[in-house]
C-alpha cells in the first residue's frame, strides 16, 4: 500500500491529521496535471495551477472517501473540470458581457470558437457519452483533464492498457464527430 494510500485511508476515516499530511504529498502530482490543463486554456486565464489545485483540493476533502490513488486522481481530475467549466460559463454571462458581440479589427473575419465555447461544449458532450459509455468517459477525464498518460489512466481504472487504448480511440472518434 502506497503513501497516498495510507493517508487518504486515514482522512477517510476521519483522521484530520492524515487530511493534512495528504496536501503535500499530492501537491506536486496535482500541480503538475493543473499546469498541463491550464497549458490548453486561453491566453489571459484567470487561474493559476496553484489556484486551480487548492480549490480542485478543498473540493476533495471533506467527507468523501476514496479506495486509493487512482480513485483521488479521477475525482481531483473531475474538480478540475467542473471548476473550468463553471469558471467558463461565468465568462459568457450576460452579467460579464458574454452575450456582448465583439467584432474584430479590420477587414479580416475569423471565425474560430472561443476555448471557452470549445470546453462548454466537449463539457456536454462529455456527459451524453457517461450516459451511454460511463467507463469511457471516466478515461477521457482521466486522459485530458488529469493529464494522466494511457498508462496511468488504465492503471488508475483497473483495466488493460489495450483496452485503455480501445476505450481511448473510441471515445475520441464519438466526441469528435459528437462536436461535430
Amino acid at each position: 500500500m502506497t503513501a497516498i494510500t495510507r493517508l487518504l485511508l486515514a482522512a477517510s476515516h476521519g483522521d484530520p491529521v492524515a487530511a493534512a499530511d495528504l496536501f503535500p504529498v499530492v501537491y506536486t502530482e496535482l500541480r503538475r496535471l493543473a499546469a498541463a490543463k491550464l497549458a490548453r486554456e486561453a491566453v489571459g486565464h484567470s487561474l493559476e495551477p496553484t489556484m486551480l489545485v487548492h480549490e480542485a483540493f478543498l473540493r476533495l476533502v471533506g467527507d468523501q472517501k476514496f479506495d486509493g490513488k487512482g480513485h483521488f486522481f479521477a475525482a481531483a481530475a473531475e474538480a478540475m473540470r467542473r471548476i473550468l467549466v463553471d469558471q467558463a460559463r461565468a465568462r459568457r454571462a450576460v452579467k460579464r458581457g458574454g452575450a456582448t458581440k465583439r467584432e474584430p479589427v479590420g477587414s479580416a473575419q475569423v471565425t474560430a470558437a472561443s476555448p471557452d465555447d470549445e470546453l462548454l461544449a466537449l463539457d456536454e458532450c462529455l456527459g451524453k457519452l457517461a450516459e451511454k459509455y460511463p467507463d469511457h468517459a471516466e478515461l477521457v477525464k482521466l486522459r485530458y483533464f488529469a493529464g494522466l498518460t494511457a498508462d496511468e489512466a488504465a492503471a488508475a481504472l483497473g483495466i488493460s492498457a489495450s483496452t485503455g487504448d480501445r476505450r481511448w480511440t473510441f471515445a475520441r472518434a464519438w466526441l469528435k464527430r459528437a462536436m461535430d
